[in-house]
């Protein structure tokens, strides 16, 4: 099975993990469009999330070359603001492993916003292509064996056994680890993911 038709399975595994927790989660979940909770600082993403970003965002071109363009132009200011501080070779986008480096990129950067989201209507320009860590943030999931607790925003007036409840495993087989195994990964943040290319299996810029 080829890596693009896995990918595909792997995203079809998790919107049904997650429609799953939407329906236990109820009225406790508050995720709504125009919620922004997640859309502030930057994260590590893999080279199958960079993949999919730069796929939509030539799609967006196709379509819309207006929104693709205020996208990369957004990219285009973070990167510039993060360059100096990126913990990795800012000419790749490639994240080194140097934990307390990340942290401290991180935090200092946590209140740039991402330059995939419209700062107008509050959107993601690029929902459908959106990183594992967009789609699995809201509802207590399980990845792996660590239990990620739900948004702040959501399961305000629940109690602990309720959350729990609502708890749901995506994937269980670990099918993203053994696709990135497969294909070697290279971490990155959105807005380099955006500017410079990443093909899984290939090292970015090549």
């Amino acid at each position: 099975m080829a890596w693009q038709q896995q990918d595909r399975e792997l995203l079809a595994r998790l919107d049904e993990a997650l429609q799953q927790a939407a329906r236990r989660a109820g009225d406790h979940l508050v995720c709504r469009p125009g919620c922004i909770e997640c859309c502030v600082g930057p994260f590590p993403i893999t080279s199958l999330d960079a993949w999919r970003l730069r796929r939509a965002l030539d799609e967006l071109q196709a379509r819309d070359p207006g929104r693709a363009e205020a996208v990369r132009h957004r990219a285009e200011q973070a990167v510039a603001i993060m360059r100096a501080e990126f913990p990795g070779d800012p000419a790749t986008g490639v994240l080194s492993d140097e934990a307390e480096a990340l942290d401290r990129f991180l935090e200092k950067h946590a209140a740039l916003p991402c330059p995939v989201l419209d700062p107008v209507a509050g959107l993601c320009e690029l929902y459908e292509a959106r990183p594992i860590s967009c789609r699995t943030f809201g509802p207590p999931v399980r990845i792996g064996e660590e239990d990620l607790p739900p948004c702040h925003l959501c399961f305000r007036e629940a109690e602990l056994a309720e959350v729990e409840a609502c708890r749901v495993v995506v994937d269980p087989d670990g099918l993203e680890d053994r696709l990135l195994q497969q294909l070697g990964d290279a971490e990155t943040v959105i807005a380099f993911a955006l500017l410079a290319p990443f093909e899984p299996g290939r090292p970015p810029g090549s």
